[in-house]
């Protein structure tokens, strides 16, 4: 295996990876499985390649193969009395749940992770479960709780002098100031984008964009909204991040309905129901189907509208997202 050579870029990797996916499931599932008698002796590998695999599985949004070896990883670790594998796990199975919707489950594992990295004093992995605990405390409405989760990770971050970290806890910071202060968020944001810039983190400069077209949304201003929309996917390009993507292509979404775009906001949301569906990813499909719900309404089809506003609702049982859920029950109750 030496003498493999290394992938030239991330998107050489995120093709094997597409392309070998099947195969990695099925070997780990067969490597794992007690049957064979040979568990435990694949086990320390098997936890190494899932580690170094949850990087491209989170970002290229690959919602049942995440849960199915998340879950492996996790077993496979506590076989081999691995806190610090352990604790990886579980931050990797809370990413699956965060993306899926389910913020309390994704904040119980992250609590779990966190108490693992503070009786291994591992001061770097303290400040990520500090940060995304923060995010999920916010999703949660606890914003006393997620405020101080947040500037705790941002004190880590400058002891550790890890400008990434800090950029990524200001944009967290935004997110919390959008419900109090869309003003603010956006300056939050400016500063994230700023260090972003800085150090040349794609994957920042990208994410600051998407939050300020979210904030000028919240601040009723869907033309200053779409450009920052439309820059966020362009600096994300061939970088795979399903997340952001998908939250950059609803927002743009949401804008050009609001400035009356219709028929490229229908265009736009049937890319953004093609690339979810395809990916398994029911939650992101659900938010995509309420906006589409919306433009049928507009384009005089309500009936249509209903049974998408019917499918989304369903897909989002189970689910934290209280706000979308509200919505959806009105428009249902509106058009009964």
């Amino acid at each position: 295996m030496r003498d493999v050579p290394p992938f030239s870029g991330p998107e050489e990797a995120f093709a094997w990876g597409d392309s070998e996916l099947e195969n990695i499931v099925a070997l780990v599932e067969d490597a794992t499985n007690d049957a064979h008698g040979t568990a435990d002796d694949h086990a320390p590998l098997v936890s190494t390649l899932l580690r170094l695999l949850f990087p491209y599985l989170h970002r290229s949004g690959r919602v049942a193969e995440t849960e199915t070896l998340g879950r492996t990883a996790l077993r496979v670790a506590r076989r081999l009395g691995d806190e610090a594998a352990e604790a990886y796990a579980l931050g990797d199975l809370a990413g699956l749940h965060f993306l899926t919707g389910r913020q309390q489950d994704a904040l119980a594992l992250t609590d779990r992770a966190l108490t693992i990295w503070r009786r291994l004093d591992r001061l770097s992995w303290i400040r990520r479960c500090l940060n995304n605990r923060g995010l999920l405390l916010e999703g949660l409405g606890r914003y006393e709780e997620s405020g101080l989760a947040l500037r705790q990770s941002l004190e880590y971050s400058r002891q550790l002098d890890d400008r990434h970290g800090e950029a990524v806890t200001h944009s967290h910071l935004g997110n919390l100031y959008e419900h109090t202060d869309p003003r603010a968020a956006i300056e939050q944001h400016r500063l994230s984008l700023a260090i972003g810039d800085e150090i040349g983190a794609v994957l920042v400069q990208h994410s600051a964009h998407c939050n300020i077209g979210y904030a000028h949304l919240t601040l009723g201003e869907p033309a200053a909204a779409r450009p920052h929309f439309e820059e966020s996917l362009r600096i994300l390009g061939g970088h795979s991040d399903w997340h952001g993507e998908s939250q950059s292509r609803l927002g743009l979404v949401r804008a050009l309905r609001l400035l009356g775009r219709t028929g490229s906001a229908v265009r736009e949301c049937a890319e953004l129901l093609r690339r979810a569906d395809a990916r398994a990813d029911h939650y992101t499909g659900a938010l995509a189907r309420h906006q589409h719900g919306l433009l049928l309404r507009a384009r005089g089809r309500p009936e249509r509208a209903v049974k998408e506003w019917r499918r989304a609702l369903a897909a989002l049982d189970g689910t934290d997202e209280k706000a979308v859920v509200g919505e959806l029950r009105e428009l249902l109750a509106g058009a009964g």
